[in-house]
């Protein structure tokens, strides 16, 4: 069957039920899976203390989940075209539920991470294949709108799962983060069952034949998993000061290159490598690994901020990164609106720039002083470019792929966003850690008895604890105590001010490449304009 041929069956097929009640169902899914990325970490204290666990192994509890989740996505599009979509969809929904329940009940640690593998692996692929159906459910000059739906799920789920999983641990216990899946999880498969399918030449192609690529499988299993390790390790463990770390490195390096010049030439790829070679798609691919690096970042710092230097309790940090949550809210269907009438690389160039000056207005806001009204006003701020980000994005990720391609593509394009997520968050802590240590040394330069002003401090603190009662000496030392935690949250405080100034830095980069992005057809969704 030719391209063209599949092409035109696929113009004219129109599923049975309703688009949008297929778009809602396959959404819920999808945002089951994304919450489950983010709500669990604020629980590690709570499952290290039930599971007889140090707080270092219970962080496993997340990088298991995402190492077999991260190599699941990229393979996704592989896997739908040769079992067929809907069957893996709903095996994806069946492992992330049972798993989810077995995660629950799990009797100690290395039973609960076997279980979070399998959860990840269950999850890997509804994030996909959520995106997948809704682009062949919709027509193309409706996918903004789709894709509005599914960026709520995909942006809305990080921002709401540390609050959500600190308020159910609180209240009632870790376990509850899991068992909340399998109710959901439930309806979601019987939904699926019910009113999702596949399009004809998904069929097709499944009747084609596909050969496994078992080297593929071992390169991108073995690549992706040291990768992803390394990303969660490394500041840990001190980066290139550690042998794990270098030896995770060069694995992770030789089986990645190893995997592009294998997949390159092989006739049966589990990644389409070659859909690289389209600058649109190569360039949407780096800016959504780059959103997620933008997003996740703004989730760590605000809430981190707000906990470790304001004395901010996790429910309160989350309610003040809550409004920006309920802006994306209202955003993202308006985006999906303008998308059908401006072209979807002015839309993200306008997003990059708002999220550049947002980052740089950050620096600007970010104190020791902040209030809560000022920190939900600074979210709100930053928020805003990622709304025009998104949708555009996944758009423009489609411009002049044919629509066999589009499992290929959901699996690559959610692929660089949640790979993105990992560095970002590797990346903030990083320069976190670095940049106060360096602040912290620059401020304790003054720290010198031939400074007055350092020694009006002192004396004038030591005068103060003695007035409260203290001796001498006690005084003394609690006055040079508070001078060196006061220079220690200083420090901090400068170090956020680095981070955003590097992520203000990266988004004004993709301000400048969003102009070589193709133009999309404004009543053909993923076709080029002429």
């Amino acid at each position: 069957m030719s391209t063209g041929a599949i092409t035109l069956d696929q113009d004219v097929w129109k599923p049975k039920f309703n688009p949008w009640l297929i778009a809602v169902v396959v959404a819920l899914g999808a945002f089951m899976e994304v919450l489950d990325t983010s709500i669990a970490n604020v629980a590690l204290p709570y499952m290290a203390g039930s599971l007889a666990a140090s707080n270092d192994q219970s962080t496993w509890v997340l990088t298991s989940y995402l190492v077999s989740n991260a190599i699941v996505l990229p393979i996704s599009g592989w896997i739908a075209v040769r079992f067929g979509r809907k069957r893996f969809f709903m095996s994806c929904l069946a492992v992330f539920t049972i798993s989810s329940l077995l995660c629950g009940l799990a009797p100690n640690l290395g039973f609960l991470l076997l279980f979070r593998v399998l959860q990840g692996a269950g999850g890997g692929g509804l994030q996909p294949m959520a995106q997948a159906i809704l682009a062949d459910t919709f027509p193309p000059h409706q996918r903004g709108l789709a894709f509005a739906l599914y960026g709520i799920t995909a942006v809305m789920a990080p921002t709401i799962g540390p609050t959500l999983g600190g308020w159910i641990t609180f209240n009632y216990s870790w376990r509850w983060i899991f068992y909340i899946n399998v109710p959901v999880g439930i309806m979601t498969w019987l939904l699926v069952r019910r009113f999702v399918e596949d399009p004809p030449y998904l069929s097709r192609l499944k009747n084609a034949g596909v050969k496994l690529d078992y080297i593929g499988i071992a390169l991108l299993a073995i690549g992706i998993g040291a990768l992803q390790i390394l990303l969660d390790k490394g500041q840990e463990d001190d980066w290139f000061g550690s042998n794990f770390i270098t030896t995770l490195v060069i694995v992770s390096s030789a089986c990645l290159i190893s995997l592009v010049i294998w997949e390159w030439f092989h006739k049966a790829p589990i990644i389409d490598v070659h859909l690289f070679k389209s600058f649109n798609f190569a360039s949407a691919n780096v800016m959504m690994f780059m959103l997620g690096v933008l997003l996740f970042s703004s989730l760590v710092l605000m809430p981190q901020f707000l906990q470790s230097l304001l004395g901010y309790t996790s429910q309160l940090a989350g309610l003040a990164l809550s409004a920006g949550g309920l802006i994306l809210l209202f955003e993202m269907p308006l985006i999906g609106q303008l998308s059908r009438k401006i072209h979807a690389r002015r839309l993200i160039s306008f997003g990059w720039l708002a999220l550049s000056l947002a980052m740089f207005y950050s620096t600007r806001r970010i104190d020791l002083q902040l209030s809560f009204t000022s920190a939900t006003w600074l979210r709100i701020v930053q928020v805003i470019g990622l709304g025009f980000l998104f949708v555009p994005i996944n758009l423009a990720s489609y411009v002049g792929i044919a629509p066999e391609k589009n499992n290929a593509v959901a699996g690559i394009v959610n692929f660089m966003r949640n790979m993105g997520s990992s560095v970002g968050t590797s990346l903030v802590t990083t320069v976190l850690a670095r940049r106060s240590q360096f602040h912290q040394g620059r401020l304790m330069e003054q720290a010198r008895i031939d400074n007055p002003n350092f020694v009006n401090t002192v004396q004038g603190l030591t005068q103060h604890f003695a007035n409260a009662g203290l001796s001498r000496h006690e005084a003394s030392a609690t006055a040079y105590a508070s001078i060196y935690r006061s220079m220690q949250a200083q420090a901090a405080s400068l170090s956020y001010i680095d981070t955003f100034k590097v992520l203000g830095v990266c988004a004004a980069v993709m301000f400048c490449v969003s102009f070589f992005l193709k133009k999309n057809d404004l009543g053909g969704g993923g076709t080029i304009a002429e």
